[in-house]
Parts: structure tokens; sequence; C-alpha cells
């Protein structure tokens, strides 16, 4: 009887090594399979809060630079290193929505600088710079429907950037808003590619 009992103790020994092994195969399998998965979720984090942010634009305020419903990706990299300038297209915090505690991302074009004063006249935009030179800009972005409308003169404060919607005639922007300029805290980054429904670099 004690040689059985033995014996049988003498079995569970030899396959209690054999189950551990299995086990510690079935964990590195399961890290093995988890790992990469990880590593790609913190790399996305990553890239999305420090390096890209995407947007997509409901409305054609935008257009025929960006269609309606269009998805972006903008640089969060780019105003790290180099100041906004006139013609950037840009997605940032709408100063309205911001001030009332209210996150809301807004997609339009840089089209006054800190310093400079905005007139629109007849649909046209002529910026006068600090120097007192005045130039008409350029509006081969804007939309086919020729603008309409006198608005300003607008001084845009040191710090902050007035924005237009390239559909002028039917863009919600700085000419409308309560808190018409632009802070630099507000901007997130600088519009470079539409992913969907199509590929390709915007300017």
């Amino acid at each position: 009887m004690e040689n059985k009992n033995n014996s049988i103790n003498d079995e569970e020994l030899e396959n209690k090594p054999q189950e551990e092994k299995e086990k510690k195969s079935f964990l590195r399998e399961a890290l093995d399979f988890c790992l990469p998965i990880v590593i790609a979720l913190i790399v996305a984090i990553i890239l999305k809060t420090c390096v890209f942010a995407n947007a997509q634009v409901p409305t054609g305020s935008m257009l025929n630079t960006i269609q309606e419903g269009d998805r972006v990706i903008a640089s969060r990299l780019e105003y790290k290193f180099n100041d906004p300038e006139r013609y950037d297209i840009i997605i940032f915090k709408f100063p309205d929505d911001y001030d009332a505690g209210i996150t809301t991302f807004f997609v339009k074009r840089i089209i006054g600088l800190p310093g400079e004063t905005v007139n629109i006249i007849n649909g046209i935009v002529y910026v006068t710079d600090k120097n007192g030179n005045t130039e008409k800009l350029r509006d081969d972005f804007v939309t086919n429907e020729v603008p309409v409308g006198d608005y300003g003169p607008f001084t845009v404060p040191e710090g902050s950037y007035f924005c237009l919607g390239d559909n002028r005639n039917h863009s919600e922007d700085s000419r409308f808003w309560k808190n018409k300029y632009v802070d630099e805290d507000l901007i997130i980054g600088k519009v470079k590619f539409r992913y969907y429904p199509s590929i390709g670099k915007i300017e």
C-alpha cells in the first residue's frame, strides 16, 4: 500500500514540470500575441496627441479646397518650429465656444497676421501691414462664386490670426465671430492632407 502511494506521488512529480512548462508556453504565446497590439496602441496614441491631428469638415465653408465631409490630417509639429503663415489652412479650437468651456474644432485659412489690418471691400480682401503698406490678397483658392460684402477694418492683435473660409459667401469665420481672432494657443496644427474619401495634399 505504501509503495502504491509512493508510486502515485512519483507520477505527480513527473507530471508537474510538464504542466509548468505548458503553462509558461501558454503565457509566452499570449504575451507574444498581445505585445505588438499594445505597442501599436501606444504608438498610435503618441502620434495622435503629439504629431498628428485629424478632423472631419462637416460643412462646405472651405469649398472648393476641402469638400463637405472630407477628413483631413494636420501636423501638430508644424508650429513648434515655425510661426503660422498667411494662407495656411489650420485646425483650431473655435474661440467663441472655447470661452464658454466647450471644445469645437474648426478648419479655416489664415488671412491676417499679428499686427495687420484686414479690410474686405466688395468681397476683395486687402491687408495693411504695420508699416502702412496695403496689398490685395490672393483669391485663386476661393470658390468659383464671386465673394461679396464689405467687412472691417479688423486689426489683428499680437499672437492672434484672422481666418476666413474659402467659400467666402457661405462661411462663418472671423468676420462674424464674437471673438474674431484665433489665439495662437488655440491652433492645433497645419492641415496637410485629405485621407477620406480620397487621398491628396491640401494647400
